[in-house]
């Protein structure tokens, strides 16, 4: 297993920042002991709760930048919703954020092939009326997404053991 260090003043200045800032210094930790990228090569060496934070990262990033379609057409579908995300957020007490992605796995499964597809940009962006399915889930995720976001940071103060050793 990779050590995944963090150093405590820097933790003090992002706690001190706020929620967004705490749960991105976790983040930048974890991808800093594993050079920069989740790979199926190093994933083996992160423990379910650094995997799980990642996945969020990237749920996040995505579906706040453009969506569901977005996410699948980069092709972080299979991350998200190949692997036990759901479950590990739901034993994070985000339910409702679990009950999302199940929802939203169920349009993956039927629309991913056709959105993964390569494309130009017009034909990109004609995707997103090509799927409106997907519109609900992402005001969903807008909406809850700083309250999720709250949840992770309790998270991981309350098991800070799990993402990283304080030096």
């Amino acid at each position: 297993m990779i050590q995944v260090k963090i150093n405590d003043s820097v933790l003090r200045q992002a706690a001190g920042e706020g929620m967004d800032a705490f749960v991105g210094a976790f983040i930048t930790a974890i991808k800093d002991a594993i050079g920069g990228q989740l790979t199926t090569e190093n994933m083996g060496e992160l423990n379910a709760d650094q995997i799980t934070l990642l996945a969020w990262d990237t749920l996040h990033e995505e579906v706040m930048d453009g969506g569901f379609v977005q996410l699948i057409h980069n092709g972080y579908g299979p991350f998200i919703f190949k692997n036990p995300l759901a479950k590990a957020l739901k034993l994070w007490g985000l339910r409702d954020l679990s009950k999302l992605i199940y929802n939203a796995h169920t349009l993956y499964l039927k629309y991913h092939e056709q959105i993964e597809r390569d494309c130009n940009d017009d034909e990109f962006m004609a995707l997103f009326e090509q799927f409106p399915e997907f519109d609900d889930f992402d005001d969903e995720f807008v909406e809850q997404e700083e309250a999720w976001t709250e949840q992770i940071a309790r998270y991981i103060d309350e098991h800070i053991e799990n993402f990283a050793k304080i030096e």
